[in-house]
């Protein structure tokens, strides 16, 4: 279901190399990152594409930009836009860069860090509630009385597109350095950016995996519905990952193409964190720290959890080695985005048992 008046759902609308194409040269071609420790912790080589180093702090700004750039060459002189945090920044950069006007709708508890960036990019900011629902309605209202168009953060066919020129850069790069991916993992939030991950890997023999944090699983829980089905999204120290149900044009993309979904919880996303910032010296948002922590649970290099919560095994994802999916040798993962709070990076750099379910 579709949950704001964006373009009609068609996967055939969502054109990576053609947006692939547009950014070259608009974006930072972020690097490839690899770390001999967490290659012999997870068994296999990891790539890891390094998006918080991307303008705007994450790979959110590829999607906002095409976008935008899309709307105003249309004749658009503003957008609207709403989010947790990282696709609101980038709509307002974008906004900037081309010289129109920005409003994001972030909710009220939205981290301090990415209402600031926002802010500074020139966008008017509102809050609305908690949840997506409450936002999208708070933005339809904005777009009405402005004529602005809102670029919905999940279902906009050019921001999937752009999203997914990540998960290109890193296919190619892997290809050109002689070690081309087996699997390629994705934090999954709205489900843009595993849909992008899914066209930019078709007709490799790329097996594509999203990653949601225990109990805001609704991409898991959709495949196995075969329809979209929202949840109430748990606390997690995973901010951008917490909408209440993924995007109808994600899931149109992702409903046949992807091998499956790898659920985590708050301890294995603070693990990867720590082990993105110590071994690789890379300050990612927990966020983007969570496709590390799928990559782990993916290659079963992680402890179960109490109580036999293989959750991942129900949607058909077995481990490398395991029944139901072929030896993997090289992975990669989009390390999503950089923008997080000082204190909770304070937080998770200590190695502690956090209190499960903690938010940010």
């Amino acid at each position: 279901m579709s949950r704001s008046a964006s373009p009609e759902v068609d996967p055939a609308r969502v054109d990576v190399a053609e947006a692939a194409r547009w950014l070259d040269g608009r974006v930072l071609r972020t690097p490839l990152l690899r770390s001999p420790a967490i290659d012999r912790l997870a068994g296999v080589r990891v790539l890891m594409k390094a998006e918080n180093l991307q303008r705007g702090g994450s790979y959110k700004m590829r999607g906002g930009l095409f976008a935008v750039g899309r709307l105003v060459a249309a004749g658009h002189r503003g957008v609207v836009a709403q989010s947790t945090g990282n696709h609101a920044v980038a709509v307002a950069l974008a906004a900037r860069r081309h010289g129109v006007a920005a409003t994001v709708v972030l909710p009220v508890d939205a981290p301090t860090t990415k209402v600031e960036r926002a802010r500074a990019a020139g966008a008017r900011v509102v809050f609305a509630g908690t949840d997506v629902e409450q936002r999208l309605a708070v933005a339809r209202q904005i777009s009405d009385e402005t004529g602005y168009p809102i670029v919905d953060a999940y279902d906009h066919p050019d921001v999937v597109a752009g999203q997914g020129t990540a998960s290109l850069e890193l296919i190619e790069e892997a290809e050109r350095a002689g070690t081309p991916l087996d699997a390629l993992v994705l934090p999954v939030g709205g489900g843009g950016g595993v849909a992008g991950a899914c066209l930019a890997a078709a007709g490799r023999p790329i097996e594509v995996y999203g990653v949601e944090p225990y109990g805001c699983d609704s991409l898991a829980r959709s495949l196995d519905a075969g329809r979209p089905v929202p949840v109430t999204p748990a606390p997690t120290i995973a901010d951008g990952l917490r909408p209440s149900c993924v995007g109808a044009l994600p899931f149109a993309i992702v409903r046949d193409r992807l091998r499956g979904v790898i659920r985590v919880d708050d301890e294995q996303i603070a693990e990867a964190f720590r082990l993105l910032l110590l071994e690789l010296k890379v300050l990612a948002e927990p966020s983007g720290a969570a496709g590390l922590a799928g990559v782990l649970r993916l290659t079963g290099r992680t402890a179960e959890q109490p109580g036999g919560r293989d959750a991942e095994r129900q949607v058909g994802v077995d481990g490398a080695g395991g029944s139901g999916t072929r030896r993997l040798h090289t992975v990669g993962v989009v390390l999503t985005g950089g923008n997080v709070e000082a204190d909770l990076v304070a937080r998770l750099a200590t190695p502690h048992r956090i209190e499960e379910g903690a938010a940010a």
